[in-house]
């Protein structure tokens, strides 16, 4: 595909997303200007940068909601449900079309320019009290429309009877300033002595230099009514475009000369005096002392517009594919291993200077990792913004009043984590709608705001992120949840569980307490594919609720999928890591006091009962176990568990490898890593070895 039309496309997602937040807050606070000002500028740089790149449909479509929000600007037409709903859809009609033209819904586009042209017509009659007629594919004027920012230097010469007519120039140099950054030089020599000055005859002309984004047309119309009573130039003097390095404002002499007020023979004439340019000028009477002002105003302005630009490149970002950045962090992650096998080879050697280079090598390759993986890190609340959609039409399709809040926004996680977490996300929030949040008369009868709340909260916890999804909606009946399990065979009749445990049921396979299948429920799949998709990205679930109060899930997700901190461990001959993030503490267990043991795996640490497994067992390494064995103590699903190790070696930076197909279906291992002697370690999966 041409780059061109890639890049178009890459932007038009970002301002889709933009305007689809944008619409849902313009609902909530129709008045704010802003927010109408954003949705208008970005329908306008879809329909101008589609039309452009060869996406005529595309701007042909947008060209009709920009009109809408034009006239909204214009306050003829006034933000209401139906234009917030008739807008989402066209963002999303914009993005079929962006997707496959071919198959955009056609019926649809049309019913959405209908819509919109009834709301033109209905803010034509409430403002003129009578009918209208909305143009054909409502037809736009684009007025004040926001461009590039260009500077103009404008000479305003009025004929000496402008006064007759009417006309007061300051009134128009009035409108020049509110087009932008305005600098304004009269020249006021022609003014006679008193005792022939004409009161009703102008004798002064202007020099103005105007830094807008409102384009040359704007200045233009200005001066509409009068084009033919003055003498007008407009030149542009910056475009914005160009080397911006190599950008420099012009000088004074060569703005007089361009300017048509001084010769180039008198400026090369001045140049060889060494005394300062202007003075030279006004003393030898070739330029006035206004026209030497405006220049001067003029330069000015031109070169604090350079300087603007200029801290704008530098401080602009730039679009980087993700598939590079993915090879970038492969690259680093394979320089970490590099590096561990010099730091390696260097312990066992005696020269001082490899010893000093391996050093400097590991620092800048912790500087480098550090940095790769900053790069990759994304906020959440762009992830949390477009739930906004989720929440706002499901509720309207169930009859429900929900609102949805979010916090930690600015949280980052990598943006392989953040795409991996949308549809459990999804999930979560669905159930929240559909199951959670009670309709608004139960919620009246129960004493309770007939809004439902949906909270977003992310935060930092060590190395893992905590995201919490919680409802003030009817909670979870534990009871329902336990006898729905056992009538599906997924617990005996007897189970002896715990209420946490009761809870945690919902997340088996094929469970569900809907008592009918609809298009959000009854499936029983959702719970199950959020438990899977967060231990896929090796994550825990923790669930809490409370009876006709609410429910709140706290997902722990690591901050990247690429590199972590390990513990590195042995079993028998070979290497195992556990995640560091995870683990409380270790302690010793002496064969003679494991043999000693009647009731079962259990330590006692510090007078707690803590459960442990034997990773030797789980991974069938017959060896002979040795005198001193160490159990790692971590956290998981909310527990304390043990696993029973032959030997601590200490913690070790992890570039995690996949395992391949041949063993995709490998139990308990979640991928792989290769220390500095290219030994190769598998990372457990602790989570799913708990499931078993």
């Amino acid at each position: 595909m041409d780059v061109h039309r890639q890049a178009f496309k890459e932007e038009t997602y970002e301002l889709l997303a933009e305007l689809e937040t944008s619409l849902l807050e313009l609902e909530e606070t129709p008045g704010d200007t802003a927010l109408i000002g954003r949705v208008f500028r970005a329908m306008h740089t879809i329909k101008g940068s589609g039309a452009m790149f060869g996406f005529d449909d595309i701007a042909d479509f947008t060209h009709n909601v920009e009109t809408v929000f034009d006239k909204v600007r214009g306050g003829s037409v006034k933000v209401t449900r139906e234009l917030v709903n008739l807008t989402l859809s066209a963002r999303d009609h914009i993005k079929d079309l962006l997707e496959d033209e071919r198959d955009a819904d056609e019926t649809r586009a049309k019913g959405i320019i209908a819509g919109l042209q009834k709301l033109v017509v209905r803010g034509k009659i409430d403002e003129e009290g009578e009918p209208g007629e909305a143009p054909p594919g409502i037809a736009h004027e684009e007025e004040g429309v926001a461009g590039p920012v260009i500077t103009c230097r404008i000479r305003f010469r009025p004929e000496p009877g402008i006064f007759a007519s009417g006309t007061n120039p300051l009134l128009l140099l009035n409108e020049l300033r509110e087009l932008g950054e305005c600098a304004v030089t009269a020249h006021t020599e022609s003014i006679p002595r008193l005792k022939n000055l004409d009161p009703e005859s102008c004798y002064i002309f202007w020099d103005i230099i105007l830094t807008t984004s409102q384009g040359i047309d704007a200045i233009r119309d200005v001066f509409i009514f009068m084009e033919d009573e003055c003498e007008l130039s407009i030149d542009i003097v910056d475009d914005g475009q160009g080397d911006i390095e190599e950008a420099q404002p012009d000088r004074l002499g060569e703005i007089l000369v361009q300017r048509g007020d001084l010769s180039d023979t008198v400026l090369k004439k001045a140049l060889k005096r060494q005394n300062r340019i202007g003075e030279i000028l006004i003393e030898e009477k070739a330029a006035t002392r206004a026209s030497i002002a405006s220049a001067l105003a003029e330069q000015k302005q031109v070169k604090k517009r350079l300087n603007q630009r200029k801290k704008a490149v530098v401080a602009s970002s730039i679009r980087v594919p993700a598939d590079k950045l993915d090879q970038l962090v492969a690259l680093v992650g394979e320089l970490v291993t590099v590096q561990a096998r010099l730091s390696e080879k260097a312990a066992t050697e005696t020269d001082a200077d490899l010893v000093a280079i391996a050093e400097e090598v590991e620092m800048l390759t912790s500087g480098l990792r550090d940095n790769a993986m900053s790069i990759r890190m994304l906020p959440i609340g762009t992830t949390f913004s477009n739930f906004k959609r989720l929440v706002r039409d499901l509720s309207n399709e169930l009859g429900k009043k929900i609102e949805l809040t979010t916090t930690g926004g600015d949280t980052e996680l990598d943006k392989t984590v953040i795409e991996r977490l949308k549809d459990p996300l999804v999930h979560i929030i669905r159930n929240s709608i559909d199951h959670g949040i009670e309709s608004p008369d139960v919620r009246k009868a129960a004493g309770k705001p007939e809004t439902g709340t949906i909270h977003l909260k992310a935060q930092h916890a060590g190395a893992n992120v905590l995201i919490e999804i919680s409802d003030n909606g009817k909670g979870l009946d534990s009871e329902a949840i336990r006898q729905k399990a056992t009538e599906k065979g997924i617990i005996p009749i007897d189970a002896d569980l715990t209420e946490k445990e009761v809870l945690h049921l919902i997340f088996s396979p094929g469970f569900s307490t809907a008592s009918r299948v609809t298009d959000l429920s009854g499936r029983g799949v959702g719970m199950d594919v959020v438990k899977t998709g967060i231990e896929g990205l090796r994550g825990s679930i923790d669930l809490e609720s409370r009876k006709g109060e609410g429910t709140t899930l706290t997902l722990k997700l690591p901050l990247t999928l690429a590199i972590i901190d390990g513990l590195l461990v042995t079993i028998g001959g070979d290497y195992f890591v556990l995640p560091l993030a995870s683990v409380e503490e270790c302690v010793e267990l002496p064969q003679k006091m494991d043999e000693k043991k009647k009731g079962g795996n259990i330590l006692n640490v510090r007078g707690e009962i803590v459960p442990y497994i034997r990773l030797r067992k789980e991974y069938e390494i017959h060896e002979d176990r040795p005198e001193l064995e160490h159990v790692v103590i971590m956290e998981a699903n909310g527990k304390r568990v043990g696993f029973v190790v032959d030997h601590v070696i200490g913690g070790h930076q992890t570039v995690i490898k996949n395992l391949g197909r041949a063993f995709k279906k490998a139990r308990d291992i979640s991928g792989a890593t290769i220390l500095g002697d290219g030994t190769v370690a598998l990372i457990v999966d602790v989570n799913k070895i708990l499931d078993v």
